[in-house]
């Protein structure tokens, strides 16, 4: 009785700790997603400024190397 007992302890750990974990993963999953939004709206304001400055956009430059 007493390895069924250390057993189940153990899983119910472990069943705590991948709780915890997922918790942490839709977290980030979250934040991500967030900076992504962000990311994409200020390219966009980027794109906007330099097509009002008549520049190319930097996506349209070619890189210095080629």
């Amino acid at each position: 009785m007493d390895k069924l007992q250390t057993v189940e302890e153990r899983v119910a750990h472990l069943q705590r700790m991948v709780d915890d974990l997922s918790d942490v993963v839709a977290r980030q999953d979250a934040e991500i997603r967030r900076l992504a939004r962000h990311v994409g709206l200020l390219m966009e304001r980027e794109a906007d400024r330099e097509a009002a400055e008549g520049a190319i956009p930097l996506t349209d430059q070619r890189p210095p190397h080629w």
